[in-house]
Formats: structure tokens, sequence, C-alpha cells
């Protein structure tokens, strides 16, 4: 297994670390549209299975032709959701085996945004099925911790836990302070801001997929581990358009905890403009807004001295487990920031998140995961990603509720 992993930012350099302890694969290429950047990232590790590059990820060709160069077998996409289909195609292009953990963006429906669908996340991925299907690859969309991990434990509960599931909600939070910053998110803002202002989905059996007004139906969920209540609000997410696909469920739904003043922030941006990604003119140069907003704010990468507290991402499932008594568990997986910091150098967040497309990869090089077309991680048997995440030395966990 030859891997390319295009993006050298906090997720990207959270993966190195992770794979280096792993002696599944032969080589993998860090990759970067700032070479200096990935040329850190390997410095850092001294493993000479690593090695770093140049790419522009928003060019489909320039992404075959390093594929090509190195004769990579997989990639794995590590950059926010807008370069999802250049390096997508650009994978299908050279033959490879493609993994993301965001999949392709959405487009709210131009009359009735919160009521109805548009482009969904990942239409432009699933609509090329096929295409990957007949010629026996795999692009393995979704497979972060959320979605991806929070898919796997929703096919657990089906396989193991229920004989009939009545609602899957994805719950994320955490108690995560960084010092220093009055507002510092610890995951990319410009993925934050596509995530939190685009139309929430959920999903209703016999409704099919709709939509809401963004942080709609606060409710507040009691997370594990310490970090206690926190509100969750509905938020856009891959879960409610994967899930459904592989997993009976009556209802899905995905809901974040932001947050007062992380709302209110992001609706200041939202109100002023400052979400908006196409390019204005500024002192004779084209910016776009949200590029600008991003680069005020530090790089979640370079935040994990200064963070403390723990952050948590799960599955709640409710409905009759398989002795037809009713039943509702948690299953969970939390990253406390000491640790992650300690044992890998990476902040809790883009650590959760880096662990799981690595995992992924050890499965399909061993043979234990295997398949073709665009498949989401609920595909796939969900036992032995499980028992390798706790042999990765980061266990689960699961809350009857």
């Amino acid at each position: 297994m030859k891997i390319l992993v295009i993006g050298a930012g906090g997720v990207g350099s959270a993966v190195v670390p992770i794979a280096a302890r792993r002696s599944f694969f032969e080589h993998m290429v860090i990759a970067d549209y700032d070479a200096s950047r990935a040329e850190r990232v390997v410095a850092a590790i001294a493993d000479p299975r690593f090695s770093a590059a140049r790419v522009d990820a928003s060019d489909a060709g320039a992404v075959e032709a390093l594929i090509r160069e190195h004769r990579v077998t997989h990639v794995v996409n590590a950059v926010d959701p807008r370069f999802v289909m250049p390096i997508f195609d650009g994978t299908f292009k050279a033959g490879a085996h493609y993994l993301d953990m965001a999949m392709s963006l959405s487009r709210p429906h131009p009359e009735k945004p919160h009521e109805l669908t548009g482009e969904k996340l990942g239409d432009a991925q699933f609509a090329t099925a096929k295409d990957w299907e007949m010629g026996g690859r795999l692009a393995l969309v979704g497979i972060g911790v959320e979605p991806g991990l929070s898919d796997v434990f929703a096919r657990y509960a089906q396989d193991h836990l229920f004989g009939e599931i009545e609602e899957i909600g994805i719950r994320d939070g955490a108690n995560l302070v960084v010092d220093g910053y009055d507002f510092a998110p610890s995951f990319s803002i410009w993925t934050t801001i596509e995530e939190c202002l685009n139309p929430p989905v959920i999903f209703e059996e016999g409704r099919g997929w709709f939509t809401t007004p963004p942080f709609s139906e606060p409710e507040v969920f009691e997370f594990p581990e310490g970090i206690g209540p926190v509100e969750c609000v509905n938020v856009e997410h891959e879960e409610v358009l994967l899930i459904p696909r592989w997993v009976k469920a009556k209802r899905v739904t995905f809901k974040y905890g932001l947050g007062d003043e992380f709302i209110n922030v992001l609706q200041v941006l939202h109100m002023i403009g400052l979400d908006k990604t196409a390019k204005v003119r500024v002192g004779g140069v084209d910016v776009s807004p949200r590029d600008v907003v991003a680069a005020c704010l530090p790089d979640p990468a370079t935040l994990g001295d200064r963070m403390h507290g723990k952050t948590c991402a799960g599955t709640w499932v409710k409905g009759t487990g398989t002795n037809g008594d009713r039943r509702e568990v948690y299953l969970y997986h939390v990253v406390d920031n000491q640790w992650s910091m300690a044992e890998y150098g990476s902040q809790a967040v883009v650590w959760q998140t880096a662990i799981n497309p690595v995992i992924a990869l050890e499965l399909l090089a061993s043979g234990t995961w295997a398949g073709v077309g665009v498949l989401g991680p609920e595909a796939f048997d969900p036992m032995p990603f499980l028992d390798l995440l706790v042999d990765y030395g980061s266990p689960w966990g699961m809350r009857e509720m």
C-alpha cells in the first residue's frame, strides 16, 4: 500500500504520527499546496517511509499526476470539502482508491432552503458510484470521526444491539477551552462555517431527507467522562445522508454542541457576508471573505498546547433491543487533549478525526474490509474497526441511557 495524504494541516499532520506506529503500508506521501508545510510534518517524524510533495488540490490533473508519479494505491483527502471533487476525480483518473473525511458540498434548495433539500452532501460523489464499481475501485467516503466512527457505531447498533431502530442521533460535544483567545475554533473555520450555516438535514422514514433552519431544535445532552451537559443544535452533516443508505432507522439527526457565543459569532459573520466564498474586490485584489476569516484566526493545528479539556463524538440510538425490550444507548469516543498532546503532539479534535482513516487503511490493507464503488463506513463490518480502535490505544465506550 502506497498512500498519498493531501493536506498537511491539522488532520493531515495528525495522520502521520498515528500511521508511523503501524507497519501495514510501504510508503506515505504528504502533499500540500505549501510544500514547506508538508516538509515540516515529514521532518518531524524522521521515518524513511514518509516523504513530502507539493500539489494544488483544486487541480484534478495535478492530483492525478502526483498519484502516478509515486505509484500511489490509496489517496486520503485531508483538506476542506471545497476540494473534494478535484481530488476525487483526479484519484479516479489515476486508477487509485480514495478516502475522505468530508464529502462533496451541498447546495440549498433555491426556493425553500429550510424545507427541501437541494443538492445534498455527497450527491456529486454518489452520482459516479457505477463508474467506481465498474472500475473495480473503492471510494470510502466520510471516514473521519463524524462522519466516520459515528457511522461505524450506527452499523454496530443495528448488527448487535437492536432489533428495530426508531432514531439514530449523532451528538457531538466538548468542554475544550483555548487559553489566550476570545474565539479560536478547534477545527477548520472554513468547514465549520459551511456545516453550521447551511440548512441542517434530517431523515425520516416515509418522508426521506428534508431541511430545517440552522441551529434548530436545541436540546441539552449529557456527555460522558466528565464533559457534562451541553446544548446541541441541528447542523448539516454527512451522517444523515450516509446512515439511511445502509442502516434501517425511522429517523436520523445530527446535533452539535456549539454554545451561544459560537453561534452568535457565526450568525454575525453571516449577517455581514463574511461567510461567503465568492471573491470580492478589495484594494485591487480579489479575495474570498471566508478565506479572510480563516486567515485571521489561529491555525487549529497549532492550538494544542493552549487547549485543555475533552471532546466527545458519539451515536445515540433508540429502539427495541434484540430481546424485544425498549433500549436506548449512547456509543461514544472521548479524547482528552492533554493525552493526545503528550502521546502524539496533536490536539484532541484533529487527532480524533485522523485516527479513523488510518484504521480504515489498515483494514483495507489486510483485506478485512473490501469493496468497490462509492461506499460509506456503514457498508462494512463494524467489529474489526472497533477492535482495531482499541488496539491503537483509544478505546470506545457505551452508556445505557
